[in-house]
């Protein structure tokens, strides 16, 4: 890999799919030359250990949990929103790995998810046309030509959002919140009356005993106290993502220092792209989105113009498939790259192939949908011997009615009530979490070929 990374003019130069259209290139340029100046927001050191850690889930050794928003928001970066996300994830997290019996990568859509790709350029609205929200990053999401306005200004805001927001996941993390000796604290408030709760409450009733027994036989409990918590989102503005790489002075090579992990679109992972060559040339972990369109041709293309050296845990392929189309278009991509030799992470992404719009106008996912999506991922893996390595979803830790189903069978007519999101439907936390509880019914129901992580403790002989 060449620590040469591209000019943004060779950049553009190779085609500008789903990028801002800015009045004033002067005006962008002062922006960019201030993120340039501005300290990293991670460190290559951190992202080296996500990949080290993403290598094991590439080994079947541990699962991937990566989940947050469908789109972050300037005006949700306060104390209540991130430590909400972050709950419902490590209440997820600990449910699959206490359940699941496995180590449980966490991995945040937190911190630098602030812009979308549309599949239109204009929205019309009662004969007005104003071009379509694409996130914060780039417009807001006000109905008005003033807000919808592609301001590069937006950028820097990006980059004060994520630092405040990672700020408060690293002390929320180190800082005792993330304890597991804590953990009954995490449901306070959180699920009410449903079977989720019941089981959350068990379940933790038993950790908190093994805890017990750990501390009483002398185990060292300072592992306990926190977590290891990474940040991804979409390298999707190739203006902003090329001001954030950042040569490391230890390795002399380039990292994308806006997130641990950045993953390449459905709609930008064209080969010959400009967001498929500038992350080519950065030694972050990446993800590859696929959806039922991609062929095992596209897939080892992808892998060999990213990963030529064959990093472990360099790549994970993030299929969304659709749950009606998953058991047909997934096996193929799964031999193709299995047979080429390559061990790379394989996650269910069960939310993007799954949207519809209800009868009453909303955007929507079925719970039941995202569930069955999820069980023909594990399926096709057990079918071909393979890992399931983890899940992405898009989810919050409010009490929001964006997708219908789930242990309190919310209905159509129910969106009406706490429909919050601007782009996508989001899983809310009683969601999430009966969600976490079937993925690790999944990893434990004895289908799924992997290493016991037992063994190396049984049958010592003396």
């Amino acid at each position: 890999m060449s620590p040469h990374v591209p000019s943004l003019e060779e950049l553009h130069a190779l085609g500008k799919v789903q990028q801002p259209t800015y009045e004033d290139p002067a005006e962008l340029a002062q922006v960019l030359d201030q993120l340039r100046k501005l300290p990293p927001l991670v460190f290559a050191g951190e992202c080296d250990e996500l990949r080290e850690n993403l290598a094991e889930v590439a080994e079947g050794r541990a699962f991937l949990l990566q989940g947050g928003d469908c789109a972050e928001t300037f005006d949700q970066v306060t104390g209540d929103n991130v430590k909400g996300k972050l709950r419902v994830l490590l209440s997820m997290a600990v449910v699959m790995t206490y359940a699941g019996q496995v180590p449980v990568v966490k991995v945040g859509r937190i911190g630098g998810q602030y812009a979308k790709p549309r599949s239109k350029d204009s929205e019309t609205r009662e004969g007005v046309t104003l071009p379509a929200y694409r996130g914060d990053a780039v417009n807001g999401f006000d109905f008005t030509p003033e807000a919808r306005r592609h301001d590069p200004k937006r950028l820097q805001q990006v980059y004060n959002a994520s630092a405040a927001t990672l700020n408060l996941v690293r002390a929320f993390v180190k800082g005792g919140f993330a304890d597991l000796r804590t953990i009954h604290s995490w449901n306070a408030d959180f699920v009410r009356n449903s079977n989720v709760e019941s089981r959350y409450e068990a379940l933790a009733d038993e950790i908190e005993r093994a805890l017990a027994f750990m501390v009483t036989c002398g185990v060292d409990d300072s592992t306990l106290s926190g977590v290891d918590f990474y940040s991804s989102h979409e390298a999707l503005l190739l203006d902003y993502e090329h001001a954030m790489t950042r040569i490391d002075s230890r390795s002399q090579l380039p990292y994308d220092t806006s997130g641990h992990m950045v993953w390449i679109g459905e709609r930008t992972r064209q080969l010959d792209g400009a967001h498929v060559e500038l992350l080519s040339h950065i030694r972050n972990p990446i993800g590859i989105k696929l959806g039922p369109t991609s062929t095992p041709e596209d897939a080892l293309g992808l892998a060999d113009k990213l990963d030529p050296d064959r990093i472990p845990g360099r790549i994970s392929f993030i299929t969304r498939m659709g749950a009606a189309n998953v058991r047909e278009k997934l096996p193929p991509l799964v031999r193709g790259i299995e047979a080429s030799g390559r061990k790379v992470v394989w996650v269910c992404d069960p939310m993007h192939g799954n949207t519809f719009e209800a009868a009453n106008g909303f955007k929507t996912r079925s719970y039941s949908d995202v569930v069955e999506e999820l069980n023909g991922f594990f399926d096709v893996h057990h079918e071909l011997g393979t890992w399931p390595g983890g899940v992405h979803v898009e989810l919050t830790g409010d009490d929001v009615t964006e997708c219908v189903g789930g242990a309190f069978q919310l209905s159509e007519s129910d969106l009406v009530n706490r429909y919050e999101t601007t782009c996508d439907p989001r899983l809310n936390r009683n969601q999430s979490l009966e969600l976490a509880f079937m993925v690790a019914e999944r990893l434990s129901d004895g289908r799924i070929e992997r290493p016991n992580l037992i063994d190396e403790f049984r049958n010592l002989d003396f």
